[in-house]
């Protein structure tokens, strides 16, 4: 599908290569995914029972969480661990740094990538 969406599309030199190129996108997408549903499901478990959200709320979270995950998907996984290392756990650049073994630097330009995707996802491509 998000090859028919392209403006072009160029006919492959190597159609038998692509395709398998393909197939190896989608299984990388489809176990990374799966291994984000059981993160989540891990630290659901480990929630008090009385506080644990309905199943229609964890079914919504899942969504977003996969959602957050395609938007992410077109960075490295050092800048997109980078993004949710700041966003989602509050983490300075410093920390970051050392728990990806990167310079500052290099955090701020992970950061400036993931910030530009949610760009694009709310306003789409920048002029």
């Amino acid at each position: 599908m998000r090859l028919l969406g392209r403006d072009q599309l160029n006919e492959p030199r190597e159609p038998r290569a692509f395709l398998v190129a393909i197939a190896k996108g989608l299984l990388f997408d489809y176990f990374r995914r799966a291994a984000l549903e059981q993160a989540y499901l891990t630290e659901l478990m480990l929630i008090p029972e009385g506080e644990q959200p309905s199943v229609e709320e964890q079914q919504l979270i899942l969504e977003d969480l996969k959602n957050i995950d395609r938007l992410l998907g077109s960075l490295s996984s050092k800048a997109r661990a980078a993004f949710l290392y700041n966003r989602l756990d509050g983490l300075g650049h410093m920390e970051i740094a050392q728990r990806l073994g990167v310079s500052v630097p290099r955090v701020r330009q992970y950061l400036a990538q993931g910030i530009r995707q949610c760009y694009i996802a709310l306003y789409g491509e920048p002029v």
